[in-house]
């Protein structure tokens, strides 16, 4: 799959499954391909509408991809054939380990000292050639040190743990100085694969309800599910 598909003034791009989109937009026949990659959710999409500088983030991205459930079920209803959601932890995990063949340089950035030093630890012992790293405690207002040690490190890969937008900010500065480079803003992703942070449980990832699990887990979340409420009007309403 290839067209893309605009989705509240977002242009998302439909998947097959996890292993077509690393195949054909990031480890392209044994190479890595410059991308800036983005996961796309209703709350991204809603919350950009009202946001001008969001908005031109989001699509500034070379790679944005359906990560809520909302989003490809829309996007399967306008193409009318399956789309695939595809999580973002999912995504960078599998991205992780299909690097390891070729031994593709990696460079984490973002969360605690702890996690991603548990993240890196995680990644080398299963052949992930992680070559830096560097905790979300950096002055992001002068990142250009940072930069220049990614940089100099020779990474092809970098992924960024530092929530939306600091993470996509620090990311398409990045690519003024290092543009040939894969990049993917990954949240809390860290946290999930270090163990420290418990995803959904199965049964919540079958149904399609992951966003139920975390706003039982977290009641706090109620503010930022308005505006799933909003996305399913939207659509109801064919304004989407």
């Amino acid at each position: 799959m290839t067209n893309e598909v605009i989705i509240g003034g977002v242009k998302v791009q439909p998947f097959d499954s996890i292993e077509s989109l690393i195949e054909t937009t990031i480890l392209v026949d044994g190479q890595v391909k410059p991308n800036v990659a983005i996961a796309i959710n209703p709350e991204k999409i809603i919350t950009a509408q009202s946001n001008p500088a969001l908005m031109s983030i989001l699509n500034q991205a070379t790679l944005r991809y359906a990560d809520g459930v909302g989003v490809s079920y829309v996007m399967s209803r306008k193409l009318d054939k399956p789309v695939a959601r595809i999580p973002g932890c999912e995504l960078w995990e599998a991205l992780m380990y299909a690097s390891a063949a070729n031994k593709e340089p990696v460079f984490l950035v973002g969360a605690s000292e702890s996690v991603i030093t548990n993240t890196k630890d995680k990644l080398i012992n299963n052949d992930v050639n992680v070559i830096g790293y560097q905790n979300g405690f950096f002055d992001k207002n002068n990142p250009l040190e940072l930069i220049n040690n990614i940089k100099l490190s020779g990474a092809k890969i970098i992924t960024v743990a530092l929530g939306s937008p600091a993470q996509e900010l620090f990311i398409f500065e990045c690519t003024k100085h290092i543009p040939d480079a894969f990049y993917m803003g990954v949240g809390g992703t860290y946290d999930v694969f270090t163990g420290n942070v418990k995803r959904a449980p199965c049964f919540f990832r079958k149904i399609r309800c992951e966003w139920l699990y975390r706003l039982l887990s977290q009641p706090t979340r109620i503010h930022r599910q308005i505006n799933l409420l909003k996305y399913i009007q939207l659509y109801l309403l064919g304004k989407l």
